[in-house]
């Protein structure tokens, strides 16, 4: 598989890696067996890079990933982890009295003494502007609590802020076939910097797959449930922001463009992929067959046609209620 720079982490990572959100919770049920299945058949194919953080089933994806490891010394991946969703999301709570817990636990659950990259875990914008925050993120990679520091950002707006800060290693952001607008001027401005892009969301929470229809249901614990209008976090993690209905029907004309023999998710991916200034794509997978498929996407190559038809779908159905939000 094809491997990028990680921007100021110096680190080389594949270009399709793995999201585990989903080895956590949120997605509904998910066995320790089958998330260990998952990771397998992600780094068979070649995935090295792991995208994770301290809130996902509280720590058990980061113990998933711990355990992996052990079971398999002497792999050259790179993991990083989330920080800040576990107190109330005010400015008050980003310091360094809770970076140094929050840290040191996930050190714990990752079993290791540095964190390839810890990233803000989409915190409020005035975190991201906020000097003393950074400061207190140099000290931890001077102590050789991290490695490397990134923000993990909601909008156009704080991806820009946050590029603009000399230390940020990498910026995480929701980019898809649905999300456009980080074209436009975030990820430019993230290859003038050299900041790494780590694109989220990629198949706008399984719109993109070309499996669901409108009458399409999913699990009470699973976000796509309880948070299709924002009632617990931001919604434009949910299905990037996109009526669902509308999200289907887009989804079905992004399937029409495709040759034969590439699957609308694998598209998908391989559109993330090749965008001028990404690092690297994080989809999650459920099972081994997912993993397997995603890791698939960074062969696949879109012609124009396909390009010129993702314009058409957002500019028709997406941009008038996604792009001016985020």
């Amino acid at each position: 598989m094809e491997h990028r720079t990680l921007g100021r982490t110096g680190r080389d990572v594949s270009v399709v890696g793995l999201g585990t959100w989903q080895l956590g919770a949120d997605w509904g049920e998910v066995s320790s067996e089958d998330a260990a299945a998952v990771l397998e058949a992600a780094v068979e194919s070649g995935v090295t890079f792991l995208d994770t953080a301290d809130v996902y089933g509280d720590g058990r994806s980061e113990q998933t990933i711990a355990a992996f490891r052990r079971a398999h010394p002497g792999l050259d991946l790179t993991v990083a982890t989330k920080m800040g969703r576990r107190l109330d999301q005010v400015p008050e709570n980003y310091v360094m009295e809770h970076f140094r817990a929050w840290t040191d636990r996930s050190r714990r659950n990752l079993d290791v003494d540095t964190l390839d990259l810890v990233q803000l875990h989409c915190p409020p914008t005035a975190v991201v502007e906020d000097d003393a925050v950074y400061d207190a993120l140099d000290t931890l990679v001077d102590e050789g609590v991290l490695a490397a520091y990134g923000v993990s950002v909601e909008t156009c707006d704080q991806a820009l802020a946050a590029i603009a800060r000399p230390n940020v290693a990498s910026v995480q952001i929701i980019l898809n076939a649905f999300r456009l607008k980080p074209l436009d001027a975030v990820l430019p401005a993230a290859r003038e910097a050299g900041v790494g892009i780590i694109a989220r969301v990629p198949l706008a929470s399984g719109l993109l797959s070309g499996r669901y229809t409108r009458e399409t249901t999913f699990a009470d614990d699973d976000h796509r449930t309880y948070n299709r209008h924002g009632e617990a976090f931001d919604v434009g993690e949910t299905f990037s922001g996109v009526d669902f209905e509308v999200g289907v029907q887009a989804a079905q004309e992004f399937a029409a463009l495709l040759p034969e023999g590439v699957t609308p998710a694998q598209a998908a991916l391989a559109w993330v992929v090749a965008q001028d200034g990404v690092s690297t794509v994080i989809p999650g997978a459920r099972n081994p067959e997912q993993a397997r498929g995603n890791a698939a996407a960074a062969d696949v190559v879109l012609d124009d046609e396909v390009l010129a038809g993702v314009r058409r779908i957002y500019d028709e159905h997406l941009r008038a209620s996604v792009h001016p939000r985020w």
